[in-house]
């Protein structure tokens, strides 16, 4: 199952991850070590963002690495620019309605 990669961004843990691999490639037993949680919590957040193509993994040895696959970040940037010009649209229809508004009352 392919999920959104909103979902991967609607949990605190799963964002702290991001941010942890962002900086570095990191196991999930040192990720893990960064949280209160049990290795298989990091395994689901791990499973979660890897369904959301955020996360891939390289095996060095005996150990996978995760890292974070920083385009696939594009796509949420992309998305909250077409928010953002839907609610700018939205304020200068605002801004002309209250000029009407006040030229009304002259």
């Amino acid at each position: 199952m392919r999920r959104d990669v909103f979902q991967a961004l609607a949990d605190p843990t799963r964002r702290a991850i991001i941010l942890m691999l962002a900086v570095s490639a990191m196991t999930p037993n040192a990720i893990a070590d960064q949280f209160d949680i049990s290795r298989q919590a990091v395994s689901k957040h791990i499973k979660v963002m890897s369904e959301c193509e955020l996360l891939a993994q390289e095996q060095k040895g005996r150990e996978i690495y995760y890292h974070l696959h920083a385009d696939k970040m594009k796509e949420i940037e992309k998305w909250l620019e077409q928010f953002k010009q839907q609610i700018s649209k939205r304020f200068e229809q605002l801004d002309e309605v209250l000029i009407q508004l006040k030229q009304k009352k002259k």
